[in-house]
């Protein structure tokens, strides 16, 4: 496969937010009449995302981003709490952050000040704030309560205490009105972590993190939470590796699941696909019938690798220099407590390692904490890319890729979404899920070896007799399931579940899949 990607009359943004980002607040209160207007496009685990359905110029093609609260807790969070003074010390170099009057308003700072330089203008969008009557907020939990997933509803619910919520541009299309030919495809992609630590700080029973992703690791252990039902086959390293080959997406149309995979074979598994997406990949890919899908997936591997978007996250990740087993270290100093894993590893030989940094000038241990906190925020962002046929289309304010396989030039554009602010009093937290990954991991891949080797030795016990023995582990191990077709929206799916369909013989066909999504 070959192609490649070129820019044309590139802007921040392609314009669309220019007249937002001139200032933090829109003129407008949103009341109980304006919920009608807004329909429910999906959900994270803090904010429900509203898009926009009327008419008014200022909210066309934008989407509303409103914070939750958990379902069982009392409402107390209005938004006005803002960061801790600590976090002030923390974020005091970038402008606006510290005086922000609310987390809501540091955290769209932290967006435009820290991930927007980083990550580049032309693909990160800060957004503003529109003030919103309480009325309005009971009214959208109201009308949207039957579109989301039971155990979303069981878990949160909109805040409605908050008087402002974020609007952002709809990053899965392309703003109306530049050109007739409006059909696009959007594609979002939750890369991960894409790098091994190498940190000197890192414990040796803990070694397998410079081998194993954590991705992986953690998998592991939400099998056996019960948080997920079967493990992934993603690996993180693939999509970072610069191989368009090695990666998987996942594909909805209008929400619902509609093909997995980066095979590109249709004939085999065609009772996956949904007919609706395939007929919507005509209105893009120029193809033959049974090619739209792999040509298609080309499409996405080739911008992805060749607009070099992977390059500039991971320098971002790699901020992150000494992992959380050195960072905690740095944590304890800045909020004046005893480090309690020095405590904990007393004797340990990397004990003289974590006295190099408790003794750090107290700026050297600050940028430890925020470089890890915003590495991050690297790791569990989303990146959206929306194509569309460029035609006879000459001029275009967008970024262009050729697809050598079909002759065809696309417009493209690319934004990082949920750059979420991590809270400085999580650090504890990071450190304790790494801790409990690592040692989960390490433990299944012994009692495997156990198993392994009992299996061994039982079959040279039962050579010549007639049965096998299974071990009940191998299965454990295994990634892949079949997963329900009909899913009423993508991001109601748990990010770790895996779709793995077969079929036996020469015109094997596996798909797997992970939180990548597609929307038309």
């Amino acid at each position: 496969m070959s192609g490649s990607v070129s820019t044309c009359g590139t802007k921040d943004m392609v314009g669309e937010l220019d007249e937002m980002m001139d200032n933090q607040w829109m003129a407008a209160v949103l009341g109980a009449k304006d919920a009608v207007e807004w329909i429910y496009r999906g959900e994270g685990a803090a904010n429900l995302v509203l898009a926009y359905c009327g008419s008014a110029p200022k909210f066309v093609g934008k989407v509303l981003r409103i914070q939750k609260v958990p379902a069982n807790g009392s409402e107390c969070e209005n938004g006005h709490s803002a960061l801790t003074k600590l976090e002030c010390i923390l974020w005091g170099k970038f402008e606006g952050i510290v005086s922000a009057p609310t987390r809501e308003t540091a955290e769209q700072l932290y967006v435009q000040k820290v991930m927007c330089p980083l990550l580049g203008s032309e693909h990160v969008d800060a957004g503003i704030h529109v003030l919103v009557s309480r009325e309005f907020l009971e009214a959208v939990e109201k009308k949207v309560l039957g579109q989301r997933p039971s155990w979303r509803v069981d878990a949160a619910k909109v805040n409605p205490l908050c008087d402002s919520v974020l609007l952002i541009a709809d990053h899965s299309k392309f703003p109306h009105g530049i050109f007739k030919e409006d059909f696009c495809v959007s594609v979002e992609i939750k890369p991960k972590g894409g790098f091994l630590p190498v940190s000197e700080f890192i414990a040796e029973e803990n070694a397998v993190k410079k081998k194993i992703p954590r991705f992986k690791m953690h998998q592991l252990l939400k099998l056996h939470q019960g948080k997920i039902r079967k493990l992934s086959k993603y690996d993180p390293l693939d999509m970072f590796s610069g191989s368009k080959d090695r990666n998987n997406f996942r594909v909805f149309l209008n929400g619902s699941l509609a093909f997995g995979g980066m095979d590109g074979s249709a004939d085999s598994a065609s009772y996956t696909l949904d007919q609706a997406f395939l007929d919507g990949l005509k209105h893009i890919i120029v193809a033959k019938d049974g090619m739209h899908i792999k040509y298609f997936l080309e499409l996405v591997a080739e911008t992805i690798f060749k607009s070099g978007l992977l390059d500039r996250l991971l320098e971002v990740q790699k901020l992150d220099a000494i992992d959380i087993e050195g960072a905690i270290h740095a944590y304890y100093d800045i909020v004046s407590q005893p480090c309690m894993v020095c405590r904990e590893k007393d004797g340990n030989k990397l004990l003289g390692r974590y006295s190099s940094l408790h003794s750090m000038p107290r700026d050297e241990k600050l940028k430890i904490v925020r470089d890890y906190l915003i590495s991050s925020t690297a790791k569990d962002l989303s990146l959206m890319i929306s194509f569309r046929s460029r035609g006879n289309n000459l001029e275009s304010p967008y970024k262009v890729v050729f697809l050598e396989s079909t002759k065809q030039t696309f417009d493209y554009k690319a934004s990082f979404i949920d750059l979420d602010m991590k809270p400085l009093k999580k650090m504890e937290y990071y450190y304790k899920l790494d801790q409990q990954i690592v040692s989960f991991y390490v433990k299944m891949v012994k009692d495997k070896e156990a198993i392994d080797n009992g299996y061994r030795s039982q079959k040279d016990i039962n050579k010549g007799k007639e049965g096998k023995v299974v071990a009940s582990f191998d299965f454990f191990l295994s990634a892949g399931s079949v997963l329900p077709q009909n899913i009423p929206h993508c991001e109601n799916v748990s990010e770790d579940v895996v779709l793995d369909l077969s079929t036996h013989g020469s015109n094997k066909i596996t798909f797997h899949m992970f939180e990548h999504t597609i929307f038309l």
